[in-house]
């Protein structure tokens, strides 16, 4: 059965499918979403985010809202409901080539990244393309045997 209820994550979008951003408190998903933002996803949900049927919301209290550090809380353009592409777990030490993972309550594809990292956003763009089928890896996250190089 399919996930529902109420998480501590952040969750973006691109051309409505959403990208879940999971770490536990302070590990920088409000970060990663401004910066994401700031390449063209829209802000879904910061902080908790409501899923049912695969299908990402934000708590009505928390809809627009975006907590940054240092500033406070802004209120933004949001998406009310966005269909979970890819689930995002913040690490920093994210493995070099991880194999192809899939997160088992969201059956969405799962990858780590360190949130810090100066392409953090460019690699979680990439991932989400692959996770629509838009990009094929050689070896890593996305990579199937079909992809890979012939010897």
């Amino acid at each position: 059965m399919p996930f529902a209820g109420q998480i501590h994550a952040s969750c973006i979008a691109r051309d409505d499918a959403g990208v879940l951003l999971l770490g536990p408190s302070g590990a920088g998903k409000s970060d990663l979403a401004l910066r994401l933002i700031d390449r063209g996803f829209i802000l879904v949900a910061d902080d908790r985010v409501d899923i049912a049927a695969g299908i990402a919301r934000p708590p009505p209290a928390l809809a627009g809202l975006l907590e940054i550090r240092g500033l406070g809380i802004v209120r933004l353009a949001y998406l009310p409901a966005a269909r979970l592409a890819l689930a995002v777990m913040l690490a920093a030490d994210a493995e070099r080539l991880p194999m192809p993972s899939r997160d088992r309550e969201l059956d969405v594809p799962r990858i780590a990244l360190d949130p810090a990292a100066a392409s953090a956003p460019a690699r979680v763009a990439l991932a989400l393309d692959a996770a629509l089928g838009r990009c094929a890896f050689l070896a890593g996250a996305f990579a199937t045997p079909a992809d890979a190089a012939p010897a």
